[in-house]
């Protein structure tokens, strides 16, 4: 394939992302989700996985894998959510399932999705008692949303049939199990973090900052810098910021829109990217979704908080991430990282 087709291929992958993750958030505030980011976060996900929108089977499979884990994150929140110790062995057991496909180059976004689920889904049911009943709703409006959103931005902007899709993909790997658990250890203690301090901005940031960035140093090829992972991640703390005070100035549907846009297009075209450095862009975005989204959601005590606290919590939940990463992996050399 030439590099001219290339270009062409990732800008239309960059536009699709940018034209889902607007109109979705657009729709969602517009609907007053109580968490406006999940159909966009979900959308940008799918689309990012490949260049070709996901076959008919796939997509259901996927949605229903993500429906089953939040269902049962449900009934594991209301049966066991005051006995500690049940709670917490299930939901590191959950955790380290996906974890261990991870480390194998399976699973694709579906992976990273279920852990988002089994992330916010115990955060909302112990934090926000008055939100326990919704979950489901509104995790089946996030699935749903972020699917068709999908197919949306295949049908505005679609592939061309002449163009295979040469998304880069991690090859099938034997399970990591050392690293998973690893992993496991890190994240679910970033949960129980968040679920000790009754509140919901740190419970929504904090605990999908680590299994985003736990992602991105699975995936990272060649040798990486700590500073460069902590400083992209930050750059979606810093937009978001930036454009939260911009919607003040004039807070309206259109506002958020072009914002939106604007922020996808330019995270969203460097996430599009066959470079080592787009799954970093991809967390970049996620962080901003999430930040950008809790500032305008309906939920109570979100929009009151500065955002200078939410980039402190990023912050801190990507340098604990990095330490904890580097004295519990495996020094053991990865097969799948190719060195420059």
């Amino acid at each position: 394939m030439s590099t001219d087709t290339t270009a062409a291929k990732q800008k239309r992958k960059g536009l699709r992302v940018a034209l889902a993750v607007s109109f979705g958030f657009v729709l969602a505030v517009y609907w007053t989700a109580f968490i406006p980011f999940l159909g966009p976060l979900f959308a940008a996900q799918f689309l990012l996985a490949s260049s070709r929108p996901m076959p008919l089977g796939k997509t259901v499979g996927a949605a229903i894998v993500i429906l089953v884990a939040g269902i049962a994150m449900m009934v594991l929140t209301s049966s066991l959510g005051d006995r500690p110790a049940p709670f917490l062995l299930l939901l590191g057991l959950t955790y380290f399932l996906c974890f261990a496909v991870q480390t194998s180059g399976k699973g694709g976004p579906a992976v990273f999705l279920v852990l988002v689920v089994a992330i916010v889904v115990p955060l909302l049911g112990i934090l926000n008692k008055e939100l326990a009943n919704s979950i489901l709703s509104i995790l089946v409006g996030g699935v749903l949303s972020g699917t068709l959103l999908m197919w949306l931005a295949h049908a505005i902007i679609p592939e061309p049939a002449c163009c295979e899709d040469n998304t880069e993909r991690l090859p099938a790997q034997p399970m990591d199990l050392l690293r998973a658990f690893a992993n496991t250890l890190i994240l679910l203690t970033s949960v129980v973090i968040c679920l000790t301090s009754n509140n919901l901005t740190a419970a929504a940031v904090i605990p999908i900052t680590v299994a985003s960035l736990l992602g991105q140093l699975d995936v990272a090829v060649g040798t990486r810098a700590a500073f460069g992972l902590v400083v992209v991640n930050l750059l979606g703390g810093f937009v978001a910021s930036a454009a939260y005070a911009a919607l003040t100035l004039r807070p309206n549907l259109l506002s958020i829109f072009l914002i939106v846009l604007g922020v996808a297009l330019f995270l969203g075209g460097r996430a599009a990217a066959m470079t080592k450095d787009a799954p970093l862009f991809a967390g970049a975005l996620t962080i901003f979704l999430i930040l950008f989204g809790l500032g305008v959601s309906p939920l109570p005590g979100t929009a009151a908080e500065s955002f200078a606290t939410r980039i402190v919590y990023i912050a801190a939940a990507l340098i604990y991430a990095l330490l904890l990463a580097t004295i519990l992996w495996s020094r053991r050399p990865d097969p799948r990282r190719i060195n420059p």
